[in-house]
């Protein structure tokens, strides 16, 4: 595969793959030689997607051309596709893009002779998100066959369930949804299931933050979603001792999840964004291996993404 854009295009293999380069990161930096350039082209804001981004090529020894939106051309008129081509005219070897178009990539997938990385697309994926979040539970599980793993929250919007519905799905785990009315997406054939039931039986409960944002009508009203639809006290004390919570972040101290819990024992958060940085780490690595970069001592565990 010469893009990293969505994780329906991972086999199990591709996956443990990542996994495992990403694991090997956390134990030595700095393997990417030749002076390479990572263009960040982010058109919607962030913080934890885009800084481990940086820290990621930054601990490959690769150079990160910043791209501020409102000092850009776009505010002009430039294209996304003029953009990117403008970065890869300049020297950029690797392209990270978030956009608010679900299916940004098909203006660049094909037409741009660089790798092409999907930090984000509208309502659509974010794979760099399900690789973290997978290795967390990966590193909690040791394996993902037969996991019960509840994705909670405003399941209609939300990218970070997409991908991981995908992934998780491909690696054996028995994937449900819990979400208040109004926020489930049902051209998805997974169960849905109450907050309560996934708390109760689920070995890793993964909250969804409500994304007003990509509300077209009134806001959403969030005065009684954490006790109806959330990880309170209560729920979460009834949860199995060997159970996690990860959310993705940014949290909504009170409405998704009581702030008490955020960094509570089970709760992997923080481990969460941390791991960002490896696997993020990881699959630039395995990219630009695919294009013929050159890599000290990691040849055997860059093999290429795809089947």
């Amino acid at each position: 595969m010469q893009d990293f854009i969505s994780t329906r295009d991972l086999s199990a293999a591709s996956i443990y793959n990542i996994l495992e380069t990403a694991e090997a990161m956390r134990f030595k930096q700095n393997f990417i030689q030749g002076g390479k350039f990572a263009a960040n082209l982010f058109f919607e804001p962030s913080t934890r997607t885009k800084t481990s981004f940086q820290v990621a090529e930054q601990n490959l020894g690769i150079n990160a051309l910043d791209f501020h939106l409102e000092g850009s051309s776009v505010v002009k008129g430039e294209s996304l596709y003029d953009t990117a081509r403008t970065y890869e005219a300049i020297g950029a070897d690797l392209l990270v893009v978030r956009h608010a178009c679900d299916h940004w990539h098909d203006q660049l997938v094909g037409r741009i002779s660089t790798p092409i990385i999907n930090a984000g697309a509208g309502k659509g994926e974010h794979p760099t998100q399900s690789m973290l979040d997978l290795l967390t539970i990966y590193q909690e599980f040791g394996s993902f066959e037969n996991l019960n793993i509840a994705i909670a929250g405003d399941i209609k919007h939300s990218r970070v369930a997409r991908s991981n519905a995908y992934a998780l799905t491909t690696l054996g785990a028995n994937v449900c949804f819990a979400a208040a009315p109004g926020f489930e997406d049902e051209s998805w054939d997974i169960p849905y299931v109450s907050i309560d039931e996934a708390c109760d039986s689920c070995d890793v409960v993964m909250l969804l933050r409500i994304q007003h944002e990509r509300h077209a009508s009134v806001p959403y009203q969030t005065r009684t979603y954490l006790t109806d639809y959330g990880l309170t006290i209560d729920r979460e004390r009834r949860m199995q001792n060997h159970a996690i919570v990860l959310h993705p972040a940014p949290v909504n101290r009170g409405v998704e999840m009581d702030t008490r819990l955020v960094e509570c024992d089970r709760s992997r958060i923080f481990k969460q964004m941390e791991n960002g940085v490896y696997t993020r780490m990881a699959i630039i690595t395995i990219l630009l291996n695919q294009w013929g970069g050159n890599h000290e001592n990691f040849t055997e565990k860059c093999q290429t993404i795809a089947t």
